[in-house]
């Protein structure tokens, strides 16, 4: 079992892709696109040392936390986290926690579906920008998620009064980066069999962040404007880019500065989580309505 828990491991795994990786770039040096997925793995690992100790020390300096907040939204709209987490502890837990973690794997699969795709950009940079942009997010408003927040009664959280409440631990909620790297997949899909693949994934990662209390519902949300951001940034569409970020930090400043107002007034706020889907929604079709470009011979094309 303790052999089981290292080889599992985030760690464990980004450090072996990392060498695999390595190997594979020197195995063929001509092939632009793998110092790229080199590049990406390498930043990976050092971004989520650099992570862990920034958003260490921001829960200690500020241990003011939004969860009171994000659990009372919820509940205003009807949809517990808990009350969906409950049903999948029995038989469902153990694949969706396998979900949850094929986050790194499942980005080096996108790379290698999608390197030969000319002129659509590439999964490495929406990556890297969920990196950059996604620790500025948590700073803003800083939450921990149901399974930090209650301890071992997050399946069965009590009834607490909206408001920031001093709580030690890094930010890790809001919006939540899962569902944004799976929306990134499913902008990035080549084909239908890809997007199928993707949506299934989207659709595991949604309830894989509920069934292991890392996420509130809301948090969600601002994910699906959050990946589209993303992919807008590595695409260079630069006016996409400004209205999916615009979204995602009204989201942040309608929740920590009118979480009141929110919920009080849930129609409201339902009407803004239509929205969000909607736009998420139109970005998805928008770019799979987009011929695809055929792939390119690798051994002409990308060793010369």
């Amino acid at each position: 079992m303790h052999a089981y828990s290292i080889l599992s491991s985030p760690a464990f795994i980004g450090t072996s892709a990392l060498f695999i990786s390595v190997l594979w770039m020197l195995k063929n040096p001509k092939d632009k696109t793998r110092p790229m997925l080199v590049f990406a793995l390498v930043l990976n690992f050092f971004f989520c040392v650099l992570l862990n100790f920034f958003m260490g020390a921001e829960g200690n300096l500020l241990p003011w936390k939004f969860d009171h907040v994000l659990i009372n939204i919820d509940e205003s709209l009807g949809f517990s986290a808990a009350a969906i987490a409950r049903p999948l502890q029995h038989g469902c837990l153990i694949p969706l926690v396998v979900i949850y973690q094929l986050m790194v794997p499942m980005v080096i699969c996108w790379f290698f579906v999608t390197r030969y795709r000319l002129g659509r950009g590439s999964i490495v940079w929406a990556y890297i920008v969920e990196l950059v942009a996604g620790p500025i997010m948590y700073a803003f408003l800083p939450a921990c998620g149901p399974i930090y927040a209650f301890g071992p009664q997050w399946l069965h959280p009590p009834a607490v009064q909206a408001g920031p409440i001093q709580l030690m631990g890094s930010p890790n909620a809001f919006p939540s980066l899962h569902v944004g790297t799976a929306v990134v997949f499913v902008l990035f899909s080549p084909n239908k069999l890809w997007q199928g693949v993707a949506l299934a994934y989207l659709t595991g990662t949604v309830f894989a962040t509920l069934a292991t209390g890392e996420h509130y519902v809301i948090d969600l949300i601002p994910g699906l404007a959050f990946g589209c951001f993303a992919v807008s940034v590595a695409r260079h569409m630069v006016g996409r880019a400004i209205l999916f970020l615009a979204t995602t930090v009204s989201w942040s400043l309608m929740v920590r500065f009118a979480y009141v107002f929110l919920i009080a007034h849930p129609a409201v706020t339902a009407s803004f989580v239509v929205l969000t889907v909607t736009m998420a929604t139109a970005a998805i079709l928008r770019e799979w309505r987009i011929p695809r470009l055929q792939t390119v011979d690798i051994a002409i094309a990308h060793q010369e």
